[in-house]
């Protein structure tokens, strides 16, 4: 594929992923909105691609924010068609049968914290900032933030955030569940695509129902959630890969799994 405002590399069964805007601190603009949403369906539809990685080009950001001249005249309705586009995008990343990681480096604001909380996991360089500073210029988050970050730190951490407009460092998002690890930023990429590669060397269809589990139980009471873990624990016994998996644990080998 190419891009005019995305870097793609795949490698064994890994894509990543580079918003390449560096001179905007790879501010987020409808164009880059479009190819991300040309790239998250190619992923989809791959099957060399077991897993991916979203970063940021250079060390100073992940994303920024979207761009703001590019916004502040727009009216309701575009303001509105936007939103639902970049929740478009961010939901396939949410509901995409491979796993997302974020690798964090340095800046994300606004879409950019919506976009790494859209990733399956996160993991942040030192230097990361995660915020919603939304506020200050007189909106309110609109690419799902409001909806993921109470679901990741809790009602009142969240609206601390939204509310001051303030950053957390990645210390901090450590601490509070907003990241899974933070590692030195000279390592963030090595040690997401290392965490890709462990993900990728395991069957796709466990991955795949593993994902669906939680992302899909999270929408539902925890009765419902238990049945329908149940319901994809029964079909996983249906796979040649849990006939592979189980032979080869009982024999003491690695598994050779199929995919199927």
């Amino acid at each position: 594929m190419e891009f005019k405002n995305l870097l793609w590399d795949v490698k064994d069964g890994v894509v990543t992923v580079t918003v390449n805007r560096p001179s905007a601190m790879n501010a987020m603009t409808p164009e880059t909105l479009e190819e991300l949403q040309r790239v998250v369906a190619g992923i989809e539809h791959d099957d060399e691609i077991r897993a991916a990685v979203i970063t940021g080009a250079g060390t100073k950001a992940f994303v920024a924010g979207a761009d703001i001249s590019l916004m502040r005249d727009m009216t309701s309705t575009q303001a509105r068609n936007l939103a639902l586009k970049a929740h478009g995008i961010f939901g396939a990343i949410e509901r995409s049968s491979k796993p997302f990681i974020a690798a964090v480096n340095g800046y994300a604001l606004g879409g950019g914290c919506e976009l790494a909380m859209a990733c399956d996991i996160r993991i942040a360089s030192d230097n990361a900032r995660f915020g919603q500073p939304e506020i200050n210029i007189g909106i309110l988050p609109g690419f799902g933030g409001s909806q993921r970050l109470p679901r990741l730190v809790g009602k009142g951490r969240a609206l601390e955030i939204i509310l001051t407009g303030d950053m957390v460092d990645a210390a901090e998002a450590l601490r509070i569940g907003l990241v899974n690890r933070v590692v030195p930023q000279g390592e963030l990429l090595a040690e997401a695509q290392g965490l890709a590669a462990r993900i990728a060397s395991k069957g796709k269809v466990a991955a795949r129902l593993c994902k669906e589990a939680v992302v899909n139980g999270l929408e539902m009471d925890l009765a419902r959630a238990c049945a329908y873990e149940a319901e994809l624990f029964g079909y996983s016994f249906a796979t040649a890969d849990q006939k592979e998996g189980m032979s080869a644990f009982l024999e003491k080998r690695a598994p050779v799994f199929q995919d199927r």
